[in-house]
């Protein structure tokens, strides 16, 4: 019988239950906060090196020391073991010369005027003897001259009137000479002055508002209203027409590559001025003969956006691996392989002392990139096809290399934390693997989409001036001139050359009439491809 002093047994049992749940509590909250510490700890460096840092992803072949990479700075084995690549007969990579420096020549189709510099006629006698010297030669020096001028053209247009008529009849008549339908109708700009304007934003990034301070030091104020006219005006009367054009033919193209940017909309119903809204961007596949890139503006980031523009599109579509772009469903996905690679270089950007699995991971990818340089500079043997000559180096090549990186990255996914940059870089490339690797099965589908990037980038380079958009008309109106400066520069077409061209031709034609011959693939005025 127990005494009245002493605790009862079942008591004692709930209090130690009880404490134990606690204590499971506790450490199951530690490591939530260990793990949000890292993660912080890793947002933090990321947001200083992109302050502070260049923001380059590429990667400096380095030699690999065992120590270094067993050694990890929180002490966790996250599968830091040194992984030598496949060894699949691979042609070593001659190292290529660095570009030459110095000033380039000024291009020969530059037109030449001569500026003559003689001398005195008393320096012509010979400094020795005091005879008359003659001219044996010239020394030629070349000097880039470049000059801004505005100047007013004045449409005149001819009137002729009957006199017989104005003598003896009740109505004169009056006929004026016609002249061609201008761009914009009772507008002070022609063609020419349009197309200055819209190079100067959507080529160099300029802001209206400087735009205007240029014509003011031209002499010509022109407000930044009137400009903003001018661009919505061009896009909405002409320029949609050639954007029309080029989205139809872009859907018959067998490969397209897709992606998203953010823009910010001032003025746009339902919505905040700090909300976001988004350019959806298409493109043509590098080898395509008639290249194009569209940016197509929406308010959202929606998945019925790609499905409206993209509609029952059949061929190949390569984008990253946002969720929105796998709901194409008549399409062949391809994966971006750079995205899967930028995560582990912002992973090993995150660790102090380098090394570790980010840059094993990393050299996987070069290697694969490696590969594809090769492949794509290979010479295809006699009666073989270019496409089937990649395929084949990729499938002896790159599958070997891939299926090591898969067994790599299964084998250290359930060492590394989920919440971290490298959990995420681990993740995201074993969940897309399917996409990611299937580029290998087919000689036409590239390993990544940063061709599309890279067009893009023109657009973010502007975005960094000019800020945002004030109203919906001129988001879209800004997503038609991107496009078709975008596919002038993915043609090898002055963009400023042809915008003269085509604002002056497209008023002049109806809108029932073919515009073929207009679009930049068609430009008979070209400039090569940097």
């Amino acid at each position: 019988m127990n005494r009245a002093s002493e605790p009862d047994v079942a008591v004692l049992m709930a209090q130690l239950a009880a404490n134990a749940a606690e204590i499971a509590a506790l450490k199951a909250e530690k490591e939530a906060l260990s793990r949000r510490v890292v993660k912080l700890e890793e947002e933090l460096a990321l947001a200083k090196l992109h302050r502070f840092a260049p923001r380059s992803e590429k990667h400096i072949d380095r030699l690999f020391n065992e120590a270094e990479i067993a050694a990890d700075e929180d002490g966790s084995d996250d599968g830091d073991a040194a992984i030598d690549l496949p060894d699949t007969g691979l042609p070593a990579v001659d190292r290529t010369a660095g570009k030459k420096r110095g000033r380039r020549p000024l291009p020969e189709d530059l037109p030449r005027e001569r500026v003559e510099y003689d001398l005195a006629d008393d320096q012509k006698a010979c400094p020795c003897c005091k005879s008359q010297m003659h001219r044996m030669g010239e020394a030629v020096t070349e000097q880039l001259h470049i000059e801004v001028k505005a100047k007013v053209l004045q449409n005149v247009r001819f009137k002729y009137a009957c006199r017989h008529c104005d003598r003896t009849g009740i109505n004169t008549p009056v006929v004026i000479a016609p002249m061609p339908t201008q761009p914009l109708p009772g507008s002070i700009a022609t063609a020419s002055t349009l197309a200055f304007a819209l190079v100067h934003k959507y080529v160099d990034g300029t802001p209206l508002y400087r735009v205007a301070q240029t014509f003011e030091r031209a002499g010509v104020p022109i407000s930044r209203g009137a400009l903003a006219h001018w661009v919505i005006a061009s896009s909405e009367k002409h320029l949609h027409r050639i954007y029309e054009a080029l989205k139809l033919r872009l859907g018959s193209h067998p490969l397209i590559h897709g992606d998203e940017t953010t823009v910010q909309v001032l003025k746009e119903k339902n919505k905040e001025a700090t909300s976001t809204s988004y350019m959806w961007a298409y493109r043509s596949g590098e080898d395509s003969d008639e290249p194009i890139v569209l940016l197509d503006y929406q308010p959202g980031r929606g998945q019925i956006y790609p499905q409206t523009f993209l509609g029952d599109y059949r061929g190949i579509l390569v984008t990253d691996g946002y969720t929105a772009w796998r709901t194409i469903n008549g399409a062949t996905h391809v994966g971006c392989m750079a995205h899967s690679r930028r995560r582990f270089v912002e992973a090993l950007k995150t660790r102090k002392n380098g090394g570790g699995p980010p840059e094993q991971a990393l050299r996987f990818f070069e290697q694969l990139y490696r590969i594809e340089k090769q492949a794509r500079d290979n010479i295809p043997d006699a009666g073989e096809t270019k496409v089937d000559c990649i395929r084949g180096f990729r499938q002896q090549h790159s599958l070997p290399v891939l299926n090591a990186l898969k067994i790599w990255l299964d084998t250290i996914a359930p060492k590394v934390l989920p919440d971290t940059k490298l959990g995420d870089a681990v993740s995201y490339t074993l969940n897309q693997w399917e996409y990611l690797t299937r580029y290998t099965s087919d000689g036409t589908m590239p390993i990544d989409n940063n061709i599309l990037e890279r067009d893009i980038r023109v657009f973010a380079t502007g975005r960094k001036s000019w800020l945002f958009s004030d109203s919906v008309e001129g988001a879209k109106a800004s997503a038609v001139i991107y496009s078709l400066m975008l596919t002038c520069r993915a043609c090898g077409v002055d963009p400023l050359a042809w915008l003269r061209h085509v604002l002056h031709e497209l008023p002049q034609r109806a809108t029932d009439v073919k515009i073929d011959d207009l679009l930049p693939s068609n430009f008979a005025s070209k400039t090569p491809r940097a």
